[in-house]
């Protein structure tokens, strides 16, 4: 078997490891943790708006872009783009430094801030040709793809001095911790 992206191009998984020779999903406590890991946050990645058209547009993004196509980076410090803002990653990564962020949680951040500094990769430059198969071809994923044991919530307010932040018990009241924020 050979590797495969599954969502959005960008990260690869070795298909053997994944999917059984019938082309099925394995079990998911079978997967190596890294793939299992990739998979379960591929799940809320996949219906996001490009990291770069969001720093563009903003909450808008969500309306007036495309959804991510392409992934880079580590699970929880990756990077989403468009088709049309690949190249712009590409050419930092290649081009600009941004190679030095591999396997980093700092690559996010850092593209981000090249990004929303006004870079972008010169007209012209070439990303990356892919071939792709047809996505409605996928397999269906497995039932225990995000266990209930695994889901949790924290909450930031837990362990919160406000006294020591400087906060009375009104402003920790206020706090609005249910935004979504881009990551």
């Amino acid at each position: 078997m050979s590797k495969v992206s599954i969502g959005l191009r960008g990260w690869r998984f070795e298909e053997s490891e994944i999917l059984t020779e019938d082309g099925d999903w394995r079990p998911f406590d079978e997967m190596p943790e890294e793939s299992r890991d990739r998979l379960i946050r591929l799940r809320s990645l996949v219906t996001k708006p490009c990291d770069a058209c969001y720093l563009i547009h903003g909450e808008e993004a969500k309306e007036r872009c495309r959804e991510a196509e392409i992934v880079y980076g580590e699970p929880y410090a990756e990077v989403v783009l468009c088709s049309e803002h690949e190249a712009d990653f590409l050419y930092w990564f290649r081009e600009a430094g941004g190679d030095a962020y591999a396997g980093e949680d700092e690559l996010q951040g850092a593209f981000h801030d090249w990004f929303a500094d006004g870079n972008r990769a010169p007209d012209g430059y070439i990303g990356v040709e892919h071939v792709d198969t047809d996505p409605a071809d996928l397999p269906e994923p497995p039932e225990d793809a995000k266990p209930e044991e695994e889901r949790r919530r924290i909450d930031l307010r837990e362990g919160m001095d406000p006294e020591e932040e400087g906060l009375d018990d009104a402003d920790v009241d206020d706090l609005d911790l249910s935004t979504d924020y881009p990551t």
